[in-house]
Protein backbone atom coordinates (compact mmCIF):
# COMPACT_ATOMS: atom_id res chain seq x y z
CA UNK A 1 0.00 0.00 0.00
CA UNK A 2 2.78 2.44 0.93
CA UNK A 3 4.54 1.61 -2.36
CA UNK A 4 1.36 2.51 -4.26
CA UNK A 5 1.11 5.83 -2.42
CA UNK A 6 4.74 6.65 -3.16
CA UNK A 7 4.23 5.81 -6.82
CA UNK A 8 1.09 7.93 -6.96
CA UNK A 9 2.74 10.96 -5.33
CA UNK A 10 5.75 10.65 -7.64
CA UNK A 11 3.41 10.67 -10.60
CA UNK A 12 1.57 13.71 -9.22
CA UNK A 13 4.90 15.49 -8.75
CA UNK A 14 5.94 14.73 -12.34
CA UNK A 15 2.59 15.83 -13.79
CA UNK A 16 2.61 19.04 -11.76
CA UNK A 17 6.10 19.81 -13.02
CA UNK A 18 5.20 19.01 -16.64
CA UNK A 19 2.05 21.16 -16.59
CA UNK A 20 3.47 23.81 -14.25
CA UNK A 21 0.22 23.62 -12.29
CA UNK A 22 1.62 23.74 -8.74
CA UNK A 23 0.80 27.43 -8.36
CA UNK A 24 -2.74 26.92 -9.64
CA UNK A 25 -3.34 24.06 -7.20
CA UNK A 26 -2.07 26.12 -4.26
CA UNK A 27 -4.26 29.07 -5.20
CA UNK A 28 -7.35 26.90 -5.60
CA UNK A 29 -6.70 25.19 -2.27
CA UNK A 30 -6.32 28.45 -0.33
CA UNK A 31 -9.05 30.44 -2.06
CA UNK A 32 -11.68 27.74 -1.86
CA UNK A 33 -10.64 26.57 1.60
CA UNK A 34 -11.08 30.19 2.67
CA UNK A 35 -14.53 30.29 1.02
CA UNK A 36 -15.63 27.14 2.83
CA UNK A 37 -14.42 28.29 6.24
CA UNK A 38 -15.93 31.77 5.83
CA UNK A 39 -19.27 30.50 4.52
CA UNK A 40 -19.86 28.15 7.43
CA UNK A 41 -18.47 30.77 9.84
CA UNK A 42 -21.14 33.16 8.57
CA UNK A 43 -23.89 30.53 8.84
CA UNK A 44 -22.90 29.59 12.39
CA UNK A 45 -22.46 33.17 13.57
CA UNK A 46 -25.77 34.22 12.02
CA UNK A 47 -27.53 31.24 13.59
CA UNK A 48 -26.04 32.06 16.98
CA UNK A 49 -27.18 35.67 16.81
CA UNK A 50 -30.63 34.54 15.65
CA UNK A 51 -30.87 32.18 18.62
CA UNK A 52 -31.10 28.93 16.66
CA UNK A 53 -31.14 26.15 19.23
CA UNK A 54 -31.53 23.08 17.01
CA UNK A 55 -28.16 21.82 15.71
CA UNK A 56 -29.91 19.97 12.88
CA UNK A 57 -30.90 23.29 11.29
CA UNK A 58 -27.30 24.48 11.25
CA UNK A 59 -26.03 21.11 10.01
CA UNK A 60 -28.52 21.11 7.13
CA UNK A 61 -27.71 24.70 6.15
CA UNK A 62 -23.97 24.10 6.43
CA UNK A 63 -23.98 20.81 4.54
CA UNK A 64 -26.14 22.34 1.82
CA UNK A 65 -23.63 25.16 1.42
CA UNK A 66 -20.68 22.73 1.44
CA UNK A 67 -22.35 20.52 -1.17
CA UNK A 68 -23.09 23.52 -3.39
CA UNK A 69 -19.54 24.86 -3.06
CA UNK A 70 -18.02 21.43 -3.61
CA UNK A 71 -19.99 20.61 -6.76
CA UNK A 72 -19.69 24.12 -8.15
CA UNK A 73 -15.96 24.15 -7.47
CA UNK A 74 -15.37 20.73 -9.01
CA UNK A 75 -17.31 21.16 -12.23
CA UNK A 76 -16.37 24.82 -12.68
CA UNK A 77 -12.67 24.11 -12.22
CA UNK A 78 -12.82 20.99 -14.39
CA UNK A 79 -14.39 22.77 -17.35
CA UNK A 80 -12.11 25.79 -17.02
CA UNK A 81 -8.97 23.69 -16.62
CA UNK A 82 -9.96 21.34 -19.45
CA UNK A 83 -10.40 24.28 -21.80
CA UNK A 84 -7.06 25.75 -20.74
CA UNK A 85 -5.21 22.42 -21.16
CA UNK A 86 -6.80 21.76 -24.56
CA UNK A 87 -5.70 25.20 -25.75
CA UNK A 88 -2.17 24.60 -24.45
CA UNK A 89 -1.92 21.19 -26.14
CA UNK A 90 -3.08 22.59 -29.48
CA UNK A 91 -0.46 25.33 -29.24
CA UNK A 92 2.20 22.69 -28.56
CA UNK A 93 0.98 20.57 -31.49
CA UNK A 94 1.23 23.55 -33.81
CA UNK A 95 4.69 24.46 -32.51
CA UNK A 96 6.06 20.89 -32.82
CA UNK A 97 4.18 19.76 -35.94
CA UNK A 98 2.19 17.20 -33.90
CA UNK A 99 5.27 15.76 -32.21
CA UNK A 100 4.20 16.46 -28.64
CA UNK A 101 5.63 14.19 -25.95
CA UNK A 102 2.85 11.73 -24.90
CA UNK A 103 3.45 12.57 -21.25
CA UNK A 104 2.01 16.03 -21.95
CA UNK A 105 -1.36 14.47 -22.82
CA UNK A 106 -1.32 12.19 -19.76
CA UNK A 107 -0.33 15.06 -17.50
CA UNK A 108 -3.01 17.36 -18.92
CA UNK A 109 -5.79 14.78 -18.41
CA UNK A 110 -4.63 14.03 -14.88
CA UNK A 111 -4.28 17.69 -13.88
CA UNK A 112 -7.79 18.49 -15.13
CA UNK A 113 -9.22 16.06 -12.56
CA UNK A 114 -6.66 16.80 -9.86
CA UNK A 115 -7.24 20.55 -9.91
CA UNK A 116 -11.01 20.04 -9.98
CA UNK A 117 -10.83 17.76 -6.94
CA UNK A 118 -8.75 20.28 -5.01
CA UNK A 119 -11.15 23.04 -6.00
CA UNK A 120 -14.20 21.04 -4.95
CA UNK A 121 -12.90 19.34 -1.83
CA UNK A 122 -11.10 22.24 -0.13
CA UNK A 123 -14.22 24.35 0.61
CA UNK A 124 -16.25 21.27 1.50
CA UNK A 125 -13.65 19.96 3.95
CA UNK A 126 -13.03 23.28 5.72
CA UNK A 127 -16.76 23.90 5.92
CA UNK A 128 -17.66 20.43 7.20
CA UNK A 129 -14.89 20.60 9.81
CA UNK A 130 -16.67 23.55 11.42
CA UNK A 131 -19.92 21.58 11.50
CA UNK A 132 -18.50 18.69 13.55
CA UNK A 133 -19.45 20.30 16.91
CA UNK A 134 -23.08 20.51 15.79
CA UNK A 135 -23.04 16.89 14.68
CA UNK A 136 -21.83 16.03 18.18
CA UNK A 137 -24.53 18.25 19.67
CA UNK A 138 -27.16 16.55 17.54
CA UNK A 139 -25.97 13.20 18.91
CA UNK A 140 -26.25 14.53 22.46
CA UNK A 141 -22.50 14.56 23.11
CA UNK A 142 -22.21 18.35 23.37
CA UNK A 143 -24.54 21.17 24.36
CA UNK A 144 -25.53 23.67 21.66
CA UNK A 145 -23.76 26.54 23.43
CA UNK A 146 -20.44 24.72 23.41
CA UNK A 147 -21.03 23.66 19.81
CA UNK A 148 -21.27 27.30 18.76
CA UNK A 149 -18.10 28.20 20.64
CA UNK A 150 -16.06 25.28 19.32
CA UNK A 151 -17.34 25.70 15.76
CA UNK A 152 -16.48 29.40 15.60
CA UNK A 153 -13.06 28.67 17.11
CA UNK A 154 -12.46 25.96 14.49
CA UNK A 155 -13.39 28.33 11.66
CA UNK A 156 -11.03 31.00 12.96
CA UNK A 157 -8.27 28.43 13.48
CA UNK A 158 -8.64 27.27 9.87
CA UNK A 159 -8.51 30.85 8.62
CA UNK A 160 -5.35 31.41 10.64
CA UNK A 161 -3.72 28.22 9.33
CA UNK A 162 -4.58 29.14 5.75
CA UNK A 163 -2.89 32.47 6.39
CA UNK A 164 0.19 30.70 7.76
CA UNK A 165 0.27 28.56 4.62
CA UNK A 166 0.00 31.66 2.41
CA UNK A 167 2.90 33.22 4.29
CA UNK A 168 4.94 30.07 3.70
CA UNK A 169 4.17 30.19 -0.02
CA UNK A 170 5.15 33.85 -0.17
CA UNK A 171 8.26 33.13 1.94
CA UNK A 172 7.20 35.86 4.31
CA UNK A 173 6.04 36.02 7.92
CA UNK A 174 3.15 33.55 8.13
CA UNK A 175 1.89 35.12 11.34
CA UNK A 176 1.12 38.36 9.52
CA UNK A 177 -0.91 36.48 6.91
CA UNK A 178 -2.63 34.47 9.62
CA UNK A 179 -3.59 37.59 11.56
CA UNK A 180 -4.82 39.20 8.34
CA UNK A 181 -7.11 36.19 7.80
CA UNK A 182 -8.40 36.49 11.36
CA UNK A 183 -9.13 40.17 10.75
CA UNK A 184 -11.28 39.20 7.77
CA UNK A 185 -13.20 36.84 10.06
CA UNK A 186 -13.58 39.57 12.69
CA UNK A 187 -14.76 42.04 10.05
CA UNK A 188 -17.34 39.52 8.84
CA UNK A 189 -18.53 38.98 12.41
CA UNK A 190 -18.90 42.74 12.85
CA UNK A 191 -20.99 43.06 9.69
CA UNK A 192 -23.25 40.18 10.75
CA UNK A 193 -23.60 41.74 14.20
CA UNK A 194 -24.74 45.08 12.75
CA UNK A 195 -27.07 43.31 10.32
CA UNK A 196 -28.67 41.50 13.24
CA UNK A 197 -29.08 44.77 15.12
CA UNK A 198 -30.60 46.47 12.07
CA UNK A 199 -32.92 43.61 11.10
CA UNK A 200 -33.87 42.90 14.69
CA UNK A 201 -34.80 46.51 15.38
Amino acid sequence: MSKLFRKFFRRVSVYLKVTRASGIVRRYFVMNGFDGAMTVFGIVLGSWMAGVSKPEIIILAGLGACLAMGLSGFFGAYMAEKAERERRLKEMEEATNNNVNPIQYKAARFIEIYVALIDGLSPALTGISSLIPFILASAGWMCIGNAYTVSLALSLAMLFLLGIYLGKIARENGWIYGIAMLMVGAFTALIIFFMQLFLGA
